[in-house]
């Protein structure tokens, strides 16, 4: 009986083994029937997101000195360098600069800089070979970086949210093929035109 048993057990593992196998294999095989999502890098590069947190572009002549940024920074990062102008009886900005190499991309002195000096670009490609380069001045932030779309020498490449519904690739998409979700305009548009059958259902 101990021996039969034996045979048992082995056989109901084996057929566990068996089972994890398969399943393991379904998922390779389906996989394989799919076109590569593979982005040839640097040759193709894939279009950011609307809001995506990428290196902060700063206007010089649009900053009050307030050091808003600066408060509600979790780091206290940026560095605000001001005196007051006794003629004006206002701050004076002389330098600002962020150090990239510790921001963390919060964006909270984005959102809450009273004269939108402060803004997200798409650019995430800041590596250097010296951390101290990462230390941008206000020159340096003032600087707008290039689109993925209007640069000649790169592929931009849609990513899964901004595809058709049921395409898993952006590669080879014909033109002018649109997104899975609506746009603002159509979604007012769409409320608007459902409005009265609303209304005409509240008054019966």
């Amino acid at each position: 009986m101990k021996f039969l048993k034996q045979v048992i057990d082995y056989t109901k593992e084996a057929g566990q083994a068996a089972k994890y196998i398969g399943q393991g294999l379904s998922v390779t095989f389906d996989h394989m029937s799919r076109r590569p999502v593979t982005v040839q890098y640097p040759y193709e590069k894939l279009i950011p997101s609307e809001r995506f947190r990428g290196r902060i572009h700063f206007e010089f002549d649009k900053c009050i000195s307030c050091e808003v940024c600066v408060r509600v920074c979790p780091i206290n990062l940026p560095v605000v360098d001001w005196e007051f102008d006794r003629e004006t009886k206002k701050k004076k900005l002389n330098h600002y600069s962020i150090d990239f190499g510790v921001c963390i991309f919060c964006g909270n002195c984005v959102e809450y800089c009273p004269t939108n000096c402060l803004s997200m670009t798409e650019e995430y490609e800041l590596s250097t070979y010296d951390r101290h380069e990462l230390n941008y001045d206000n020159v340096a932030l003032g600087r707008l970086p290039y689109k993925v779309t209007q640069d000649p020498m790169v592929t931009p490449i849609r990513e899964l949210g901004y595809l058709p519904k049921g395409v898993v690739s952006g590669h080879d998409l014909p033109a002018g093929s649109r997104g899975a979700g609506k746009l603002p305009e159509e979604i007012l548009a769409q409320m608007e035109s459902d409005a009265p059958k609303e209304e005409a259902k509240a008054a019966e």
